[in-house]
């Protein structure tokens, strides 16, 4: 159903306006005709990219590469790698160009000056200067044709302290320069003063997060202080030089706590008579009525007007991905047109709260700004209070139209050099040639009645939840959602559970055998690693004669449960992944405390958890159905058999997840299970214990057996009856294991079924062609994420040459700039790791390190927990002990090699092969690593962490281990034995044929 925005008393007055505006545009009109006219090559670009979706997205993917390319030979091989791609069709002109045998040859290098020169002309479009001298001359160039404007800076993504302290003083500068200029600017009444009032002539634009480099909602606070302390040494320093300055809005994960701390910001005394302030609205967030009518609310109890800009928004294609990506409700408007309704209505609010705000609305949408205009004619709403913004390079003829009628027009306009600015570039691209653009319909020269029709908005589906049309096509399984500490709901529900958790520590937990849970001998105690005094819980230690019981237990239990019907077993887990739902953020707690792990890490482990119920439920169904290989006269069928006892050994650093994984696994399977945890995390496991319970797993299907892994583990490994082990841990206990289970011991009637997963030390490659922020980020949460104590953490970063002083310099940096401290604490990026033996193992690695390699960066870390700040190794030889064996631990070596070939071989070189990542925009490196990179899971421009079930199935081969993925489709036939079955359905010559009458 389609439901037509009403047309209200605004819209006569909105198309009248509307059509003006476009009939003074046409006069001046010159972007088809200049294209017929002279054809320029970056007018030819945009004309292609329009016409053509599969050159669009390759030709806006070479030019994000751009910035990383220092010759003409690289920039000729790279055009021809993206745009000589099977995908592309390629106009002719281009395909002429590009048609040269050798990067290095002369066609090559003409090719390279062509787009190279066509790319940077676009930018100039879009970008107002590359240094302030340029900016002066561009903002008094747009003084002459009588329009205001807003400068907002460019460059690199903020990763480091150093990076947001500069970015703070780059604005300082700027404002100064700028007010400087100002001086001699003769004054223009039209965009200088209204009603009487002077409007301050430069403005500055800033975003919030590049105050504070690990700014983050879910450490809501601290990120406060931290950026107030900033933002108010701006607005003090803009008010003593007569600037006004406008805060930006970015991604909606930062979107409530931007208005949050601006709000209170603008309370304090100092500053809440100030009205020379801005804030942003997007107007395609779904919320974003709702934050406009509480802002006029805030702007009434304030008592002084502020400048609230409304804009559709920037980032459309990243919160859509983000939210399908994480399971979450989707933040945006799916439909265009829905923007633009919702555009229109919190116009009409602004203006209609003309004397609490003032409104600039931002839009290269005739139609958009008609409206504005409509409705502020109509109430009369003073100049002073409202105004029109354009971006520079996009609007300039609806500016130059607007200018004419009178209104005053500022025009936002983005600084900085061109190549850390393509990023912005790329955006204003995406809008430009998207097929539901205002400007681009308006160059295709569309009926005016259909430029200017009201928007029309389908009735959408309920955005709540996820969105399902963005989920892989192979499946329909959907993960858990994690926790999306954006919300302060959210947070003030987790500080809760730290509350109730609290209250419980010390508690005992006891094993459970048979349904029962049994006292002990030997009790151990379960310490905080962050805070090695608190004591999480005490864990009874079953003996040897205990675990016989629990064998004897679970060979009684399975008769029964291998026939229970796998429909009932699965409903099972699904029962067992809704109660681990309804108990996430307490479990988050048990894990942050027992283990170190850090709250979001904490959050997405319980994810993965229920996530493991979820898939494994589904998949044993799928197998259950077996297979038909039926001929005439013959049934064949395919089908699955429980193998008998599991025994599971779970590791520490992933002690609910993998836990659970392993032990649902073979549950589910039809098998029954003992879980022996490791010692340091049996509390976490007793947790799982009780969901497992409760959700009805039978007595002696499902055994708690926590004890010491040299006597029950050893006991239970060896045990004739055992049929499966499951087992994630170090490569010298799993090469133990797989020995041990391997000699047939008497009694035994089968092999025993070894899965095993013992480690890596994982490589992160970075080519010369990586986006470096991009690099640095991934690589310092995939080396420092929970210390370094994750199987898929990487440990090496192999880096080529010409990008490797700089590469280590600003790993450094960010690094440095991280906060280590107490798991529990929102700040804490870096936790302690799991304990004193670990502790002091890593540390004998950084003095072996020390002895073999060039330390770049060594943190100090708190005493008073089992800490280790973050190591970084320069210059590190592929061979150094440093770069071939597992240290578990926050220490990384960074690696220099020549080319990509040694860097794949450098990668390859140890026994390992878990995990790897690729930092590059080479689409030959990304093809080669994708063949070539020894690695169970590769990852390509991310980070090399956090494999989520159904989606990226964890595991790998060599030694870091034995058997299938797990979390994908093959894992659940490690716990079950396959049967042919053969029937013949003939009788006395005769035999049912399907078909025949």
């Amino acid at each position: 159903m389609v439901l037509q925005v009403q047309t209200s008393t605004y819209e006569a007055k909105t198309q009248e306006i509307a059509k003006q505006l476009l009939a003074a545009m046409q006069e001046n009109r010159s972007f088809f005709s200049s294209l017929r006219d002279q054809m320029r090559w970056d007018d030819k670009l945009l004309a292609w990219a329009m016409s053509n979706p599969g050159l669009r997205v390759q030709l806006f993917r070479f030019i994000d590469t751009l910035p990383a390319l220092h010759s003409k030979s690289e920039i000729a091989s790279h055009l021809q790698e993206y745009l000589g791609d099977e995908s592309v069709e390629l106009p002719a002109a281009l395909k002429g160009m590009l048609n040269f045998a050798n990067p290095d040859s002369m066609p090559g290098q003409v090719a390279a000056t062509t787009v190279g020169t066509a790319v940077e002309t676009l930018a100039h479009k879009y970008i107002s200067g590359e240094n302030i001298k340029q900016v002066i001359k561009t903002v008094e160039r747009l003084r002459k044709e009588k329009m205001a404007f807003t400068i907002d800076l460019l460059g690199e993504a903020v990763i480091t302290e150093p990076e947001a302290q500069s970015y703070l003083e780059r604005y300082l500068e700027l404002i100064q320069q700028l007010v400087e200029a100002s001086k001699n600017w003769t004054a223009i009444p039209a965009i200088d003063e209204a009603d009487g009032e002077p409007i301050p002539k430069v403005q500055v634009s800033v975003k919030l997060t590049a105050f504070y480099s690990q700014f983050d909602p879910l450490d809501a606070k601290g990120s406060e202080e931290r950026v107030s302390d900033r933002i108010r040494i701006l607005l003090r320093r803009a008010k003593e030089l007569g600037a006004s300055v406008h805060f930006d809005m970015e991604q909606y994960a930062y979107k409530d706590i931007t208005l949050s701390i601006l709000k209170k910001l603008l309370l304090e005394e100092e500053f809440r008579q100030r009205t020379d302030i801005g804030m942003t609205i997007q107007a395609y967030l779904r919320d974003s009525e709702q934050d406009t009518k509480d802002l006029i609310s805030w702007l009434k109890e304030r008592g002084y007007p502020l400048t609230i800009r409304l804009v559709k928004g920037a980032y459309w294609d990243q919160e859509t991905i983000k939210a399908a990506q994480k399971h979450w409700s989707q933040p945006v408007y799916n439909d265009k047109a829905a923007t633009d309704a919702n555009f229109e209505t919190i116009t009409q609010l602004l203006l209609e709260n003309h004397q609490y705000v003032y409104s600039a609305i931002g839009s290269h949408n005739v139609r958009s700004h008609a409206r504005a205009i409509a409705i502020a004619e109509s109430l009369n709403v003073p100049r002073r209070r409202f105004e029109l913004q354009v971006l520079y390079g996009m609007g300039d003829k609806v500016a130059k139209a607007l200018v004419d009628r009178g209104y005053r027009v500022r025009v936002y306009c983005p600084y900085g050099e061109l190549l850390p600015g393509m990023a912005y570039l790329i955006r204003r691209l995406l809008e430009n040639t998207a097929n539901s653009s205002f400007l681009r319909q308006n160059m295709e020269n569309r009926p005016i009645e259909e430029l200017l029709a009201p928007p029309i908005v389908k009735e959408e589906k309920n955005s709540l939840t996820p969105n399902s049309s963005l989920l892989t096509p192979h499946s329909s399984f959907l993960g858990a959602a994690d926790t999306d500490y954006a919300q302060e709901e959210v947070r003030t529900k987790a500080a809760q559970a730290f509350q109730s958790v609290r209250q419980q520590l010390g508690r005992t937990y006891l094993p459970l055998i048979d349904g029962e849970y049994v006292n002990t001998a030997e009790f151990v105690d379960s310490l905080n690693p962050s805070n090695f005094s608190q004591v999480v819980g005490k864990v009874g230690f079953i003996s040897v004669e205990q675990a016989q019981q629990a064998m004897q237990a679970a060979k009684a239990a399975f008769p029964a449960w291998r026939k229970t019907p796998a429909k009932q077993r699965a409903d099972i887990l699904r029962k067992a992944g809704d109660l681990m739902e309804l108990r996430r953020a307490e479990l988050s707690v048990w894990i942050v405390l027992e283990v170190g792990k850090p709250v979001k890490e904490a959050d997405g482990e319980v994810s993965e958890a229920i996530d493991f119920c979820r898939y494994y439920a589904e998949e044993i169904e799928r197998l259950d159905k077996g297979v038909n290989y039926d001929i005439p006269g013959e049934n064949n069928r395919y089908i699955y058999q429980p193998r008998g006892i599991a025994v599971v050994i779970s590791p520490w650093n992933f002690p609910l997840a993998i836990a659970c994984g392993m032990t649902v696994a073979a549950l589910v399977s039809g098998n029954c299970t003992l879980l022996k945890p490791a010692e340091t995390s049996s509390v976490i496991a007793a947790k799982l214990t009780e969901i497992l319970v409760d959700a009805g797993f039978p007595k002696g299907v499902f055994q708690y057996v926590p004890g010491k892994g040299s006597q029950v583990g050893a006991y239970l490994v060896n045990h004739p009856d055992t049929h499966v082990i499951a087992f994630t841990g170090s490569q010298e206990v799993g090469c133990r294991i797989y020995a041990e289970a391997a000699t047939l011991k008497p009694g035994q009637k089968h092999m025993k079924r070894v899965i095993a997963e013992m480690g890596g030390k994982n490589a992160i490659i970075v080519d010369e062609s990586a986006d470096l922020d991009q690099a640095v980020v991934g690589v310092v949460q995939s080396a420092f994420g929970y210390s370094g104590q994750k199987c898929s953490a990487a440990s090496r970063v192999i880096v080529l040459e010409p990008i490797y002083d700089t590469f280590v310099q600003r790993l450094a940096q960010a690094t440095k700039s991280l906060n280590i401290g107490e798991a529990e604490l929102p700040s804490t990026q870096v936790g302690p790791v799991i304990d004193a033996n670990a502790r002091d193992r890593i540390r004998e690695y950084i003095e072996k390190g020390k002895a073999e390699a060039e330390v770049a960066l060594e943190l100090p870390a708190p005493e008073q927990g089992y800490f280790i700040g973050p190591v970084i190794f320069s210059e590190v030889s592929p061979n150094a002990v440093i770069s071939q064996e597992e240290i578990f631990g926050p220490v990384v070596a960074v690696i220099r090699v020549k080319d990509f070939q040694e860097a794949l071989a450098v990668a390859n070189g140890t026994n390992y092969a878990l995990t790897g990542g690729l930092y590059s925009r080479t689409p030959s490196h990304i093809q080669q690593a994708q063949t070539e990179f020894e690695v169970g899971n590769l990852y390509i421009n991310r980070n090399i962490t956090g494999a989520i079930v159904g989606r990226q199935p964890f595991g790998g081969f060599k030694l870091s281990g034995v058997g299938s993925k797990a979390g994908g489709p093959d894992y659940l036939l490690q716990f079950l034995e396959p049967r042919a079955v053969t029937e013949n359905i003939q009788r006395q010559g005769f035999a049912p044929i399907e078909g025949a009458d």
